[in-house]
């Protein structure tokens, strides 16, 4: 007995406490995240230093496809990226500028708007398509190169055709979109809708709820939300120019469940703070905040690329 006991003092002594090793992280933490991700990031960041003061952190928020170009064309190389699509991941950075992901959050597609908007009082998850065909309607979407709620949205009109059985749909709605409302990341769009300017955005269930804003809940067949509807989602598809890795000039998205996604990058400046924030991020304190901030989090992650990360991240 006294031989056991001596052994545990002597790997208590040896192994570092817990608050020891709360307070050894210090330096920046630079994070690239998607629009749709600025608040909860933010909010995680913040939480994170509470635990960590010295970690400097700096965020960057972008459309998921611009902050991928950030490290492919500008060589700009964060400790973190977080997408509102893990198919940036998989399709552009991986595998020279990331080997892996993980998957911790689903969203949904949204049609925002206030009081004030044309057809508030009617508008509903069957006849959404009708009232934004309406003459002065005007309606806001993010740009399907920089942001994958762009994306999303042309594949919800495509998805639409298909479910109201209306030819011409998809088409027909994006004409009515136009190009004065479009804008990098959907978050942008938030601000015109509150001030009156927009009428209605595309955008996601977790923004609308952060906002405060009314929305309509789009049937599951269009919203993109339901694991279970993923082959009649894969009907739609978009293919962007000039977003794919060097050597294509182009990549198709096809239509999937939302599912956002981090990774830390290959040449991550500051690997060892980015892990502990990630482990933050998968713990329950830092789930707890993105539920705060309207996402459905998932309730393991879904990993892939061609690494495998540290075991102990999730």
């Amino acid at each position: 007995m006294r031989v056991s006991l001596g052994i545990m003092i002597s790997v208590a002594l040896l192994a570092p406490s817990t608050a020891m090793a709360q307070t050894s992280l210090e330096g920046p933490l630079v994070v690239f995240n998607a629009g749709s991700l600025a608040k909860p990031f933010n909010d995680l960041l913040q939480e994170f230093k509470r635990r960590h003061p010295e970690v400097k952190p700096a965020q960057e928020n972008s459309g998921s496809l611009e902050a991928a170009r950030k490290l492919t064309e500008l060589g700009k190389i964060p400790d973190l990226i977080g997408v509102a699509d893990y198919g940036v991941i998989s399709k552009i950075l991986i595998p020279e500028h990331a080997g892996w992901y993980a998957t911790f959050a689903r969203n949904a597609m949204v049609l925002i708007y206030t009081d004030e908007s044309i057809g508030a009082g009617e508008i509903n998850g069957q006849n959404w398509w009708q009232v934004l065909l309406r003459p002065g309607v005007r309606a806001g979407r993010s740009e399907p190169t920089l942001d994958p709620n762009g994306y999303r949205t042309l594949m919800a009109f495509q998805l639409a055709e298909r479910f109201y059985r209306q030819p011409g749909l998809a088409r027909r709605l994006e004409h009515a979109l136009g190009p004065r409302y479009v804008r990098p990341k959907e978050a942008d769009l938030t601000a015109l809708v509150q001030a009156g300017e927009l009428d209605y955005s595309w955008s996601y269930l977790s923004i609308a709820r952060t906002a405060g804003l009314r929305h309509v809940d789009l049937p599951k067949e269009i919203d993109l939300s339901d694991p279970n509807l993923a082959e009649w989602y894969g009907q739609a598809r978009v293919r962007l120019p000039g977003a794919s890795r060097a050597g294509s000039d182009s990549v198709e998205f096809r239509g999937e469940p939302i599912l956002y996604a981090l990774s830390i990058p290959r040449r991550a400046p500051h690997p060892q703070t980015a892990r502990e924030f990630v482990r933050f991020i998968f713990s329950p304190a830092g789930k707890g905040i993105l539920e705060k901030n309207g996402f459905l989090v998932l309730e393991n992650p879904l990993l892939g690329g061609p690494d495998r990360p540290p075991q102990d991240l999730f």
